[in-house]
């Protein structure tokens, strides 16, 4: 039996929608290029063909481009390992649990994504580490809106904060961040909560720092709440943006009366801290 890998291109805000679509419909990791290229793999052609006409009907109006090609027969339960290495941030590594050795000079996250989103290895996630590794003060307390694997939650943590409060609106990704936060004994400064983050995250200020690594329509809905939430002296993080973005996002930050303090690109993907003014 030969596997067969589907790739899908559609727009940036149809993505994310797509990719949960996916992992649900196929019941395995989704793989995100830095180009924003989904890939979801089928076990046979026919099954390749019925994933794809199914794409078509998910997608819902959005152009969804899909392409098949068939792959040497591996073990999938672990595919999702390859290429999965240990990222240094400043002070901070970023490292899966089957690395040996782990590294132990620096600031060290021990974390498997496995099918929630959030490894280290995405440009998104990389803007929002080398921004929060930049702005995290120790004694901070930090709210993450779509915390996804909860890996900037630990990481702001490891970094110093004192307690991190990640919300996420996919029930099966807070499983796998809450076995993180167990790998590297933070379960008592991680919480993790199951549902909207404009709704919860008025409610969970005053912090400190928010991080908010998501997409550009979400970010810009979450503004209100967001404002809400930090402390007087407090920064947002924003991410999950491509670099083209920042000519949209920037004056609707301004407008809700941010000002910005620091940006972050990394192949093609853009991210910005800013306080209120």
């Amino acid at each position: 039996m030969s596997w067969w890998a589907i790739d899908v291109r559609t727009t940036a805000d149809a993505r994310d929608r797509l990719g949960a679509w996916l992992v649900s419909r196929t019941g395995q990791a989704v793989e995100e290029r830095d180009d924003g290229t989904l890939v979801t793999f089928a076990p046979d052609e026919a099954a390749a063909d019925e994933l794809i006409a199914d794409i078509g009907r998910a997608a819902e109006g959005n152009a969804a481009e899909t392409t098949r090609r068939r792959i040497d027969p591996v073990d999938w339960t672990i595919r999702w390992r390859d290429g999965l290495g240990a990222r240094s941030f400043g002070r901070l590594t970023v490292a899966p649990s089957w690395i040996d050795p782990l590294p132990t000079d620096d600031i060290v996250v021990v974390l498997d994504p496995e099918t929630a989103f959030g490894s280290g290895e995405h440009g998104s996630t990389r803007v929002a580490l080398a921004l929060l590794e930049r702005r995290v003060k120790p004694g901070d307390t930090v709210l993450d809106l779509g915390s996804g694997s909860g890996i900037l939650a630990l990481a702001a943590v490891k970094l110093g904060a004192t307690r991190a409060i990640g919300i996420e609106n996919d029930p099966e990704a807070n499983v796998v961040a809450r076995r993180n936060a167990e790998r590297n004994g933070l379960a008592g400064a991680v919480e993790l909560l199951d549902g909207d983050a404009g709704d919860l995250a008025p409610l969970l200020g005053p912090a400190d720092l928010v991080l908010s690594n998501i997409l550009r329509s979400a970010n810009t809905a979450l503004l209100p709440a967001i404002g809400t939430a930090l402390a007087r002296d407090g920064v947002a993080i924003f991410s999950g943006m491509e670099a083209d973005e920042a000519a949209l996002f920037l004056p609707v930050l301004d407008a809700a009366g941010f000002a910005v303090v620091d940006q972050q690109t990394d192949t093609g993907w853009w991210g910005v801290a800013a306080r209120r003014r």
